[in-house]
């Protein structure tokens, strides 16, 4: 805005300060000529700011007489927005640096979480590349990565290596486990089948042999 007011040839007006004088009556003719060319300017400038702005900072600005009162009311405003904006990012970087995959969770899901922080953050002004959001991904997963973060960090460069491909990879990775688990879990399970078989068959020949036994006794008894 400095260079369109500049442009206009208006920026001192905002910049220095004027005061107005008591009364016209005591100047000569080419002094109220000139009062009347700063107030012309200093219109000039205010209505250019009220152009520029938005429509919020417009009602708050809507009450000034003078551009540099106009401006110095976006000057206070500015500061304050920019001190919230520090407070925001400040959370923000440690919500970052915090995060860490939870063992419930999916690569994708836990990307995408990820990658909420980093637009807030860049939203706010932060600059962060691609390489170092994959660095945080592969230094925040779940151990059940490991095998796989060793393997890329070999075998790929990480300066050049999209998001999504490393998404790509992980997923591939975590449906390998997925199978890997349903398999495991699936032969754990045929296995206690054919325990508690065995255990049935071994009760039911006990049994068996329990009612025999008994059986031959009575008999003998009853022969005497």
């Amino acid at each position: 805005m400095k260079a369109l007011l500049g442009s206009q040839d208006v920026w001192n007006i905002v910049n220095n300060v004027c005061e107005e004088p008591e009364s016209d009556a005591a100047l000569s003719q080419a002094q109220r000529e000139a009062l009347q060319n700063i107030r012309k300017k200093d219109q000039k400038a205010l209505t250019i700011i009220h152009q520029t702005i938005h429509d919020f900072n417009f009602e708050k600005t809507s009450g000034a007489t003078t551009a540099r009162h106009a401006w110095q009311i976006l000057e206070n405003t500015y500061k304050e927005a920019d001190r919230v904006k520090r407070v925001c990012l400040q959370k923000l970087r440690g919500d970052y640096e915090s995060l860490h995959m939870k063992k419930s969770e999916s690569v994708s899901d836990y990307i995408l979480r990820l990658l909420a922080v980093v637009n807030e953050m860049k939203r706010y002004g932060e600059v962060i590349s691609d390489e170092q959001v994959v660095e945080k991904i592969l230094r925040s997963l779940d151990e059940k990565f490991n095998f796989i973060i060793v393997a890329i960090e070999e075998s790929k460069d990480l300066s050049t290596m999209l998001i999504d491909q490393l998404m790509g990879s992980l997923q591939t990775h975590e449906e390998k486990l997925l199978k890997k688990n349903k398999q495991t879990t699936k032969q754990l399970f045929q296995s206690k089948l054919k325990l508690k078989d065995k255990e049935d068959n071994l009760e039911k020949g006990n049994r068996g042999r329990g009612h025999g036994g008994n059986r031959g006794r009575s008999d003998f008894r009853d022969q005497g």
